[in-house]
């Protein structure tokens, strides 16, 4: 079994490239920073903020004035008084009993004199050391807050993940249950058998409306998200819908676009306008098919591929009339459980289906030999310490 709150990089039976404890990670997170929460608590909140507020303000000018103010020049001179006098000033205002006061006191002696060099703004920032050590402490809270913020993110991913794969899982011993030797052809037959004829009437629909018409269909499903047709863009839409020619064919309109300009002037108003809003857009014009309106295989449980064909039956009514409509009820009788044969499960045929058609051999073989079961166990257990870590971070 594999160890609780840690995860695997890798595919179902793949090789291991990454293990990673979640749970390690956020308690070493956490421990890092309560030690510099506990280090700054040492000293006092107030006196560390402080003092890593004059080591700053100290080091900038000191880096603000380092070529300025080193050289014999009027103008170099004129920077170290300017120098001289920010840096007295700092030191002065500094209250009494801030930490390392002396360290401030020794970096002004250092550049307390005529003629700098860049030697003696050296000996200053070595002199404001032992201030620096608090600016530090508060980078490393801040840095220590964002690696556990980063730490809880990357385990609420995780999270997700499992969730993810226990419901895979959960799926793969639904299946596992199935029947593989159920008659799956039964309803394998009648969901071909519509496909087949919704695609040969579509192809008639396209041959025979005009593409105003076909664009009507495709603007309607907008409100039906279970039938998928992709919306054509706006410029083509435009075009159809205002322009004379989108009372012709999609099949003769993408003939029009392979005309040349002069053969087209014959049969359109403007054959610039046709060339640039229809011959741009041929891709999508072939392209539009009856794939929105089939039913995959295997197909879906019984509520769900009930539902779709509810959806389904304005659209197939208009494009392909009664008939094609008596093949849709016929499927949704199946889906309801209202088939003449008794003994018709679809249920029982479409999670045999799904486990046939879904379930590879390694997945067979993790099922029967109970990896499966484990491998649920190990996610359940993962799922529940990284959890629980996250419970005590809030």
């Amino acid at each position: 079994m594999s160890e609780p709150a840690q995860h695997r990089v890798s595919g179902e039976n793949g090789t291991d490239s990454e293990t990673v404890d979640h749970v390690d990670r956020l308690e070493r997170a956490r421990d890092r920073l309560a030690t510099v929460d506990a280090r700054i608590d040492d000293h006092g909140e107030e006196t560390v903020e402080d003092a890593a507020d004059a080591y700053q303000r100290a080091r900038k000018l000191l880096e603000d004035y380092v070529d300025r103010a080193t050289g014999t020049g009027r103008e170099n001179f004129k920077a170290y008084i300017e120098l001289e006098g920010q840096f007295s000033s700092l030191v002065e205002g500094l209250p009494a009993d801030i930490a390392r006061r002396e360290a401030f006191e020794s970096a002004l002696e250092a550049i307390d004199k005529r003629r700098l060099k860049e030697a003696d703004f050296e000996r200053a920032e070595e002199a404001l050391e032992p201030g620096k050590a608090f600016s530090e402490l508060l980078e490393e809270r801040t840095e220590a807050r964002e690696a556990l913020a980063e730490t809880r993110k990357e385990a609420n991913k995780r999270l997700r993940t499992i969730d993810d794969e226990i419901d895979h899982r959960n799926r793969l011993l639904e299946l596992s249950s199935a029947d593989l030797e159920a008659p799956v052809d039964r309803l394998r037959e009648p969901i071909a058998a519509y496909n087949e004829a919704v695609y040969e009437s579509f192809v008639a629909y396209r041959q025979s409306e005009s593409a105003r018409e076909v664009f009507d269909v495709l603007e309607r499903s907008r409100w039906y998200p279970l039938v998928p047709f992709e919306q054509p863009p706006e410029e083509l839409r435009e075009y159809v819908s205002e322009n004379g020619a989108g009372t012709e064919t999609i099949p003769k309109l993408l003939e029009y676009a392979n005309y040349s300009r002069s053969k087209l002037d014959h049969y359109v108003d403007d054959a610039d306008e046709l060339k640039r809003r229809v011959a741009t857009q041929q891709t999508y014009l072939e392209g539009i098919d009856a794939e929105p309106l089939s039913v995959a295989w295997p197909p879906a449980p019984a509520a769900e591929l009930r539902y779709r064909l509810r959806e389904l039956r304005p659209f197939v009514e208009r494009i392909g009339g009664e008939e094609l409509v008596v093949r849709l009820r016929e499927l949704r009788q199946l889906a309801l459980g209202s088939h003449s044969d008794s003994e018709f499960e679809y249920d029982r045929l479409q999670t045999a289906a799904v486990a046939v058609e879904q379930l590879t051999e390694d997945q067979r073989r993790r099922l029967a030999d109970g990896r499966i079961e484990e491998e649920l166990e190990a996610l359940r257990e993962e799922h529940d310490r990284i959890q629980s870590v996250l419970a005590t971070e809030n």
